[in-house]
C-alpha cells in the first residue's frame, strides 16, 4: 500500500484516503472479539466436572407370618336338673253320714173354676143374592153401544176437521193463484204500456181485447171485444199489443191460457 502511494506521489498524484477503511477495521476487531469470547466460554464449559447421580438400593421386607386362628372352645354343658318326684295325693275317706229323705211336696188345694161370661153371638150378615145374568148382558150391550157412538163421533169429527183443512188449503191456493194471475196480467199490461203511443184525448176510455198466444208468449191474433169509442185509441193499443210479442209468461205453468182477456185504460 505504501509503495502504491509512493508511486502515485512520484508520478505527481496525491494519495487519497480509501472509503470505508475505518469501518472495516472496526468490524474486523469486533468479529475477533466475539470469536475469542465464544472460545473462552466453550473451553470453560468443557473443563467443568460432571455431576454425580446417587442411587440407593432397598431390599423388600420379608412377608409377615400368617396368623394362626384358634378353634373356638366349646361352651360347658350344664348338667341336667333332676326331675321332681310326683307324690300321689292322699285319699280322703268320706265319713258315713245318714242321708235324710227329701221332704214331700205340699199338695195345693184345688181352685174352683169360675164360669166364663157368655159373649153375645155375632150376627151373621146375609150375603146379597147373585146378580141376574140378563142384567149384566144389558149393561154390557149399553157399554158397547156407547163406545160405538163415541167412535163414530170421533171419526165424524176427524172427517170434519180434514174437510175444513182441505177447504182452507183450497182457499189459500186459490188466493195464491189469483195473486199470481193478477201479477201475470199486470206484467203484460206494463209491457204493452211501454210500447204504445196514444193520441191526444180526454177522459179515461176503456178498451177490452182478446189476445191469442202461443205457449212461448208469441201473439197470434188480437181482437177488439169492446171499443173505447175512440178508434184512434183502440188502434194504438192494438199496435202496442202486437209490438209487445212475445208476452211475459206466468211463473206457474198452470196459469197459462191460450186466450187472454186484457183491459186497458190510459190513466190506470
Amino acid at each position: 500500500m505504501t509503495s502504491l502511494n509512493e508511486a502515485q506521489s512520484l508520478h505527481g498524484f496525491e494519495a487519497r484516503p480509501e472509503p470505508g477503511r475505518s469501518e472495516a477495521i472496526a468490524l474486523s476487531a469486533l468479529v475477533h472479539l466475539v470469536l475469542i469470547v465464544v472460545l473462552f466460554i466453550g473451553v470453560r464449559w468443557q473443563s467443568s466436572a460432571p455431576s454425580t447421580v446417587t442411587v440407593e438400593l432397598w431390599e423388600p421386607q420379608p412377608p409377615l407370618p400368617a396368623a394362626v386362628l384358634e378353634a373356638p372352645k366349646p361352651e360347658p354343658v350344664a348338667p341336667p336338673k333332676p326331675t321332681p318326684e310326683v307324690k300321689p295325693e292322699p285319699r280322703i275317706e268320706k265319713p258315713d253320714i245318714a242321708l235324710k229323705a227329701p221332704p214331700k211336696p205340699k199338695v195345693k188345694p184345688k181352685e174352683e173354676k169360675k164360669p166364663k161370661p157368655q159373649q153375645p153371638k155375632a150376627k151373621v150378615e146375609a150375603k146379597p143374592a147373585a146378580p141376574d145374568e140378563s142384567y149384566e148382558r144389558e149393561l154390557r150391550a149399553e157399554l158397547q153401544s156407547e163406545e160405538a157412538r163415541l167412535e163414530a163421533a170421533r171419526q165424524a169429527d176427524e172427517v170434519r176437521q180434514l174437510g175444513q183443512r182441505a177447504e182452507q188449503q183450497a182457499r189459500l191456493r186459490s188466493a195464491a193463484l189469483a195473486k199470481e194471475q193478477n201479477d201475470y196480467i199486470a206484467r203484460i199490461t206494463a209491457k204493452v204500456r211501454g210500447n204504445w203511443i196514444l193520441p191526444a184525448m180526454e177522459g179515461n176510455p176503456e178498451a177490452v181485447f182478446l189476445v191469442t198466444q202461443l205457449p212461448t208468449g208469441e201473439v197470434l191474433d188480437v181482437k177488439l171485444t169492446r171499443s173505447s169509442g175512440l178508434p184512434a185509441y183502440d188502434a194504438a193499443v192494438e199496435r202496442a199489443i202486437l209490438k209487445s210479442s212475445p208476452l211475459p209468461l206466468p211463473r206457474s205453468r198452470e196459469l197459462f191460457s191460450r186466450e187472454l182477456k186484457l183491459t186497458f185504460k190510459p190513466h190506470d
